[in-house]
């Protein structure tokens, strides 16, 4: 059976505990109605609200609802008094799966399939700056014939790749994260899904810092673009391409390119021990909070580190800041779990962190 594990900040309930104290060390998360054999697959985190999605494309939330960030919440949840995990509801009868979710400070971003399967619905849920101004799918986009491969979004912007590599955004673009915006647009709010142009290769994946876009090509090219603010060098310290890339994740002020051997390639802010410290085992997974990292080893554990203020990174930390710099900490490892045991995924948001176990026959 299956159990997600959360720690870190839990002001709005987002860890989905069942109360709203930050927590230092991973306690399972509770659900109103349980995904039975259904693991978490993703985890998406706005600053006070989480949203997780399971391999059979169910979502759920916690958190901080209030400016409609969750979703349609029925009146079980308005007035429920402890927070848990809730299932996601759309604003359409019998919605078909999630494929990707993820979510700007304020909003979620739901992708769904169609009829066939494909990921071709956008959904928008929150006060977006632009699209998504009422609940519910934005129209007219993926363009006919395409589908959507990546999804990310920073503080207050959404970018998406779709399957022949062409990229789209709206939201906040004052920075240059949404490319060259068009004269006469002094705000920088693109209130559509825009084509971002004059991107020299066919786009794989995209990741977003606080206010920066980062494109990366197919493995084997691994070119790389970065658009936005270049605070903590961001632009200036990108390599020019990974070729042998097999993960991205960002943080607001760094990205983290994990290779197939198992290292990392990273850039960007470090005032908190943000980038990887000296001595890291060979990683299988990384996910990037907003000032933290989670790595998954391929020898079994999960480590933390970087800013940890809220419990984040466990309990063990340095400074008035909560800091985990030049080491890492160990959240949770397979050592101390039954025979039979796995981590199938990891996840990180605004000062938090998550791990999912799925252990045989035994529910943790």
């Amino acid at each position: 059976m299956d159990g997600l594990f959360a720690l870190g900040s839990n002001g709005s309930g987002q860890l989905g505990l069942g109360h709203k104290e930050d927590v230092f060390v991973p306690k399972q998360v509770d659900f109103s109605h349980p995904p039975h054999n259904d693991p978490i697959t993703q985890v998406a985190a706005g600053g006070n609200h989480t949203i997780l999605v399971t391999a059979s494309g169910k979502a759920y939330w916690s958190g901080d609802y209030t400016n409609g960030s969750c979703g349609v919440v029925q009146d079980e949840g308005r007035q429920a008094i402890r927070p848990v995990f809730r299932p996601f509801l759309s604003t359409t009868a019998n919605p078909p799966p999630v494929t990707y979710v993820t979510c700007t400070w304020d909003t979620a971003i739901v992708v769904v399939g169609d009829e066939n399967g494909r990921a071709t619905r956008i959904h928008s849920y929150g006060p977006a700056e632009g699209v998504g101004k009422t609940p519910g799918p934005i129209p007219e986009f993926p363009p006919l014939g395409t589908t959507v491969s990546s999804l990310a979004a920073g503080l207050k912007h959404v970018v998406v790749v779709l399957d022949n590599g062409d990229v789209y955004g709206w939201g906040n673009g004052k920075k240059g994260q949404l490319g060259q915006l068009e004269d006469g647009n002094a705000s920088g709010i693109v209130t559509e899904p825009r084509k971002i142009d004059d991107v020299p290769f066919k786009v794989a994946k995209v990741v977003c810092c606080q206010y920066t876009t980062c494109l990366i090509a197919e493995p084997g090219d691994g070119r790389i673009l970065v658009l936005g603010a270049d605070k903590w060098r961001l632009k200036s310290q990108a390599p020019i391409e990974v070729p042998s890339w097999k993960m991205m994740t960002a943080s607001w002020g760094g990205i983290y390119i994990l290779k197939r051997d198992g290292t990392l390639v990273a850039w960007g802010r470090d005032d908190h021990g943000q980038l990887p410290p000296p001595g890291l085992p060979e990683v299988s997974q990384i996910a990037a909070g907003s000032e933290h990292v989670i790595a998954l080893t391929e020898a079994g554990d999960v480590l933390a580190w970087g800013w940890g203020e809220h419990g984040n990174c466990g309990p063990h930390t340095e400074g008035n800041f909560g800091d985990v710099r030049g080491r890492w900490n160990v959240l949770a490892s397979l050592k101390n779990l039954p025979e039979g045991s796995s981590i199938t995924a990891i996840g990180a948001g605004c000062a938090t962190s998550w791990i999912n176990i799925l252990a045989d026959g035994v529910f943790l």
